[in-house]
C-alpha cells in the first residue's frame, strides 16, 4: 500500500541499526493496520484524500488499459507522478502499494530500465508480486524489469537502495504518512544520482496540524492528519541543501465526511504535485541573462514542455529563466532536449517570477 514504516520489535531495530521512538512505533504500527486490515479497496476509504485527482496524461492512460483490475482496485494515491523521459531509467516507487504506479513505469521505463518498488505492507506486497508476470506479458517484455521490495521510506539503505544509483523518485501519497519525514527526504537524496529527480503527489496543508489530531488513527490513514505543513516542507528540503522545488497541480481536498470534517474542517488540505532536483540550488530565484529553448523532442511533449505551474516551454521559443530552473534543464536528464543560452558569469539581480499558485507556492520561481 501507499505507506511504509516498520514492525514495532527489537529484531527490526537490530537489522537497520536505528532505533525508533514510542510516537514512531505507534505511527507505523496505526498505519499498517489501516491498509492491512481496515482497507480493502479504495472504495473503503472516508474521504477523497487518497484519490487520484490530477488529470492524467494520455500516454499514462494507455498504459492503465493494461494493468490488471486487482491492482487498480487496491491503489490509494492522491495525483498522477509520472514524470516524462523515463526510458532506460532507474526508477524508484516509494510506497508502492499494490504496484499500480510501478507498472505504468515499467512500460515507460521500457525492457532496459529498472523499476523498483518499496513498500512495508505484506498484503499489498502480495497483490503487486502476483501481478508481475501479467504485466511482463501485457508488456512483451522476456523478463521483468520490475521488482518489488519490503522496506521502509525512511531507511531504504536496509531495503539495498544504494548511494546515488537512482535516476528518478516518485510517490504518490506516501510520505505524508511517514513517521519520520526528515529521515524519509534525507533518504531520497541519498539514493538520487547528481541531477536526479524527486517527482511526488501528496497531502499538504495550510497550517501545523495539532498534535492530538495527528495521533488519530482514522485522520491519519486517511493521509490528512499526516499532511505536512506547506511552509515546513519548504524548510526541510532546504536544511537538507535543496531550497527550490515546483508545483506541477494543486487541488483543495473537499472533506465529505461530517465526522471528519468536524475534527479537521478548520484546516485547509491540498493535493499536490512537485517535483525538484538533486542540484546544489540558490535559495533566491537569481537573473544571469540565461534564456531557455525547448526542442520539442521529448516524445510526450511534442509541442511544449511543462516544467510547473508558470514554465511552459514551447518548441523553439526563447525563454528568459532564473539559474535554478535553467540548472533544472541543463543539468538533469532533459539537457538533450534544451538548448540553454549563457552562463551563470554576470549576475542580474533578482529574477523575477509569479507562480501561478495564489497559495501554497513553491520557495523560488
Amino acid at each position: 500500500m501507499n505507506s511504509e514504516s516498520k514492525k514495532c520489535c527489537s529484531k527490526d531495530q537490530v537489522e537497520t541499526g536505528k532505533e525508533q521512538t514510542n510516537d514512531e512505533q505507534n505511527t507505523i504500527e496505526s498505519v499498517k493496520d489501516y491498509y492491512s486490515n481496515v482497507l480493502k479497496t479504495n472504495k473503503d476509504l472516508k474521504t477523497s484524500a487518497c484519490c487520484a485527482k490530477d488529470t492524467i496524461p494520455e500516454n499514462v492512460k494507455a498504459i492503465m488499459k493494461d494493468i490488471h483490475p486487482e491492482v487498480l482496485s487496491k491503489f490509494y494515491g492522491c495525483g498522477s507522478p509520472v514524470p516524462p523521459v523515463l526510458k532506460g531509467k532507474v526508477v524508484l516507487d516509494l510506497g508502492s502499494g499494490s504496484g499500480r504506479d510501478c507498472f505504468i513505469l515499467s512500460k515507460l521505463v521500457g525492457p532496459e530500465g529498472k523499476v523498483i518498488g518499496v513498500d512495508m505492507t505484506d498484503e499489498q506486497l502480495e497483490v503487486a508480486n502476483s501481478h508481475i508476470t501479467y504485466h511482463m506479458e501485457r508488456f512483451g517484455y522476456d523478463k521483468p524489469n520490475v521488482i518489488f521490495k519490503k522496506g521502509y521510506i525512511e531507511e531504504l539503505q536496509a531495503a539495498g537502495i544504494e548511494d546515488e544509483s537512482v535516476d528518478v523518485v516518485i510517490s504518490n501519497c506516501v510520505l505524508n504518512l511517514s513517521a519520520n519525514k526528515r529521515k524519509a527526504f534525507s533518504e531520497i537524496f541519498r539514493v538520487l544520482k547528481p541531477g536526479g529527480e524527486l517527482y511526488f503527489s501528496d497531502v499538504f496543508s495550510d497550517r501545523r496540524i495539532p498534535e492530538t489530531l495527528i495521533k488519530d488513527p482514522v485522520l491519519f490513514g486517511e493521509c490528512l492528519s499526516g499532511a505536512l505543513y506547506i511552509e515546513d516542507f519548504r524548510r526541510l528540503l532546504t536544511s537538507l541543501g535543496y531550497p527550490d522545488y515546483r508545483i506541477l497541480s494543486k487541488q483543495k481536498i473537499e472533506l465529505r465526511n461530517s465526522e471528519i470534517k468536524q475534527k479537521v474542517g478548520m484546516i485547509d488540505f491540498y493535493s499536490i504535485t512537485l517535483r525538484t532536483f538533486k542540484l546544489p540550488f540558490e535559495d533566491r530565484c537569481e537573473n544571469y541573462g540565461q534564456l531557455a529553448i525547448y526542442k520539442g523532442t521529448i516524445e510526450e511533449a511534442p509541442d511544449s514542455f511543462v516544467l510547473d505551474d508558470h514554465h511552459e516551454f514551447k518548441v523553439n521559443e526563447s525563454i528568459p529563466v532564473c539559474s535554478n530552473t535553467a540548472a533544472m534543464l541543463q543539468k538533469t536528464r532533459y539537457a538533450e532536449h534544451f538548448n540553454i543560452i549563457g552562463d551563470t558569469t554576470l549576475h542580474y539581480g533578482i529574477f523575477s517570477c509569479s507562480p501561478k499558485s495564489d497559495k501554497l507556492d513553491s520557495n523560488c520561481c
